[in-house]
């Protein structure tokens, strides 16, 4: 960022392939360069697919639709096969990707130090301690499933974050004041900081209600028929969670349209982690797995980023647009800010 000399730039690709080299480390045992042909190939593969699967899809009511011959038909089924062709295409470079990995692992394991995900798969696999019948093609997706939901997700929260702060200079002012210049000093916040940033940890959580990043969940199922609330639910219907409504509610939350992080805080200025009607990453078992890591990550990239830099919109610009894009996530139109040194 500094690199950009604060001119206005879009912020978008370099908090991508930060937060996706996080999943990289973890899943991989490796981070790669930004210019790297294969993580350029990963990245790119991920925004097609999101970009192809976006809201409103006929066949995600219909999945029989994907059998349908696109050359026969014109017009709607036409697009249908066109779009699950793109997203077929792409996920099988992912997964070449993959599967090259888990072979490179296998070659190279030691089973006394396995160095990351895909090790300790591995060393499940030939154990088979915890999970019976584990095979490498349910590795290949289960890494597959991380890169898709911990990259695009935590990237655009950041984008978010740094959206909201452009547009309100006070609240950003208020989180290096009081929080982190006061506590954290010189240095840059680590997560030992975390119960002592209640405002900066507010601010993220504020940017989840007001932009809910999954507005509608991930689709889920009934195992056997239930009654919720009067309703019959009979087993096997598809259930999306309207997450956005519950973030917006102005019976929770007055004002919803409005960027208020002290809607997160009591009376003494403490967090409210877990308020009534907010779920930014679902709930019960089926709840998001990568919860602790997202808001590990959002933590240290925010702070870092708040303390090292001013952000601010381009001299004569106008502000950046709140609305966003709906499609599986809520994504920022694009923009630009300046980023100035501190």
């Amino acid at each position: 960022m500094a690199g950009y000399d604060e001119k206005p730039y879009d912020v978008s690709n370099d908090v991508s392939v930060a937060v996706a080299n996080v999943i990289c480390g973890m899943a991989l045992g490796k981070r790669y360069l930004y210019e790297d042909k294969t993580f350029r190939e990963i990245l790119d593969a991920m925004d097609k697919v999101f970009a192809e699967l976006r809201c409103g899809q006929i066949f995600s009511v219909f999945p029989f639709l994907r059998f349908v011959p696109g050359i026969l038909f014109s017009g709607l089924f036409s697009t249908v096969n066109r779009t699950c062709k793109e997203v077929l295409e792409q996920n099988s470079k992912i997964q070449r990707v993959l599967w090259n990995e888990i072979a490179r692992h296998r070659e190279n394991l030691d089973r006394e130090n396995p160095r990351d995900f895909i090790d300790t798969c591995l060393l499940e696999m030939e154990l088979q301690e915890k999970v019976d019948g584990l095979t490498e093609e349910n590795v290949m997706y289960m890494a597959q499933d991380l890169f898709f939901a911990g990259t695009e997700t935590s990237s655009t929260t950041l984008q978010w974050s740094l959206l909201f702060m452009t547009l309100n200079p006070k609240i950003q002012n208020k989180v290096l004041a009081i929080e982190l210049d006061a506590v954290v000093g010189e240095g840059l916040a680590a997560l030992s900081h975390r119960s002592q940033l209640p405002y900066v940890n507010a601010c993220l959580l504020e940017v989840m209600r007001i932009r809910t990043i999954v507005p509608l969940s991930g689709p889920h199922a009934t195992t056997e028929a239930v009654k919720v609330q009067g309703y019959d639910i009979p087993e096997g219907t598809q259930v999306l969670p309207n997450l956005y409504s519950l973030h917006m509610d102005p019976a929770y939350w007055p004002d919803p349209d409005r960027f208020d992080p002290g809607r997160f805080l009591d009376a003494e200025g403490n967090v409210i982690n877990k308020p009534e009607s907010f779920m930014p990453f679902g709930g019960g078992r089926r709840g998001c797995l990568g919860e602790q890591l997202a808001k590990m990550e959002l933590f240290l990239f925010f702070s870092t980023l708040l303390k090292s830099f001013t952000f601010t919109t381009p001299g004569g610009a106008p502000p950046p647009s709140t609305e966003g894009v709906f499609g599986l996530t809520l994504t920022p139109h694009p923009f630009k800010l300046c980023a100035i040194p501190r």
